[in-house]
């Protein structure tokens, strides 16, 4: 039987929400783990929720959506650690929910850069590392979203740029197949965390209504990623889909 996983992880984002939860249950799991992301305060409050695996948890600034930026953190911690098993590369941004003629230059660029080219950049500096070391591969795991599959009103930044997540997440397991290295992507839809607190006042609906909508425990995902991380590179959870059950996703429109 295959051993499952545990090794050296980064996490974009690990400050706030999503990517603290799935931090925090990669270090309660035995990983090690780089806590990526633009300020070091929240990086320092997860490194001590961690408890006793505080010590297994690194904080490294960086802005995704700076290439120079990140070109630096992954050296850091190929020079730290000597190797790097996970990405989960989950750090982004929304832009204000206004009419589509009225998105501006700033919001789409500053989305982009952070949803998308922060997760190339982000995963390429990941690749070159797994493609080298020795012995060879990794995971990689995108964070998409429900908004990879269908969008939500007034969000064309955010939804083409996690439909776009789905086009490199598929791209990194195919070129990465010769280096042991996998991807998959990971679908979240209404984990309760400061990004979703405005679903508890009702957000706006397909039809034109606005309804209040169920979120769900954000540690869940924290555990859903650790699932996907800890299978043995010979087996790859490609998509996976995790959801408030009651939030109109199916059936939506």
């Amino acid at each position: 039987m295959s051993k499952a996983m545990i090794g050296t992880a980064v996490v974009t984002g690990a400050g706030t929400g999503i990517g603290r939860a799935a931090a925090l249950s990669l270090l309660g799991a035995g990983w090690t783990v780089a806590l990526l992301g633009r300020r070091l305060e929240p990086l320092l409050e997860t490194q001590g929720l961690a408890g006793s695996a505080s010590d297994h948890a690194f904080p490294l600034t960086a802005d995704v959506g700076d290439v120079a930026g990140v070109k630096a953190a992954f050296a850091e911690v190929q020079s730290r650690f000597g190797r790097l098993d996970l990405l989960f590369n989950n750090a982004g941004r929304g832009a204000p929910p206004v009419e589509f003629d009225e998105i501006t230059d700033e919001d789409w660029l500053g989305t982009v850069a952070a949803n998308l080219n922060g997760a190339f950049f982000c995963a390429r500096a990941a690749f070159g590392i797994m493609r080298r070391q020795d012995p060879k591969g990794g995971r990689i795991i995108n964070n998409g979203s429900i908004s990879a599959h269908a969008p939500r009103p007034f969000s064309a930044p955010y939804t083409a740029t996690k439909h776009a997540i789905t086009g490199l997440t598929k791209s990194i397991f195919l070129d990465g197949r010769a280096h042991d290295i996998v991807a998959g992507q990971i679908d979240i839809g209404n984990a309760a965390t400061p990004m979703t607190e405005r679903m508890t006042k009702g957000v706006p609906q397909a039809n034109g209504t606005r309804m209040v909508e169920e979120r769900m425990d954000v540690a869940k995902v924290g555990e859903a990623v650790l699932h996907m991380a800890s299978l043995p590179l010979e087996a790859n959870i490609l998509t996976m889909t995790i959801m408030a059950s009651k939030m109109p996703f199916v059936g939506r429109g």
